[in-house]
């Protein structure tokens, strides 16, 4: 299973880095406006949105394609979780800061040992 899970990452990040590619090479609703006003050549090579509903359904069906990868990662995550779990593995694990207890009592002045006493205010 765990070939299954590398298959789905490299096509997750192949295919994020297809999206910011086709991403960066569409133009905006508003890229033409400079044309209505004699800016130049305005883009008719492929007609008025020959070009862009090409390059918006490739960017849907990758960008659905990125959610499906994306789901199937985060269930592939919550089973070994789960697995972790049962296995005693504690999910959190502390720091050893929080885990050593003081060893010196003359460290620990107030009552049980449970750290300085606090004098108190006359």
């Amino acid at each position: 299973m765990d070939w299954v899970e590398t298959l789905i990452v490299v096509a997750h990040v192949l295919i994020a880095i297809a999206l910011v590619g086709l991403i960066l090479i569409q133009q905006g609703k508003g890229a033409d406006a400079g044309a209505a006003f004699g800016g130049g050549a305005s883009q008719t090579v492929f007609g008025s949105q020959g070009s862009g509903s090409f390059l918006s359904r490739t960017t849907t069906f990758l960008a659905i394609l990125f959610f499906v990868t994306s789901f199937s990662l985060a269930v592939f995550a919550k089973q070994r979780a789960e697995v972790a779990g049962e296995a005693g593995i504690p999910a959190v694990q502390e720091s050893p800061a929080t885990e050593q207890q003081p060893a010196d009592d003359a460290a620990s002045d107030g009552e049980n040992g449970e750290g300085p006493a606090i004098p108190e205010l006359e």
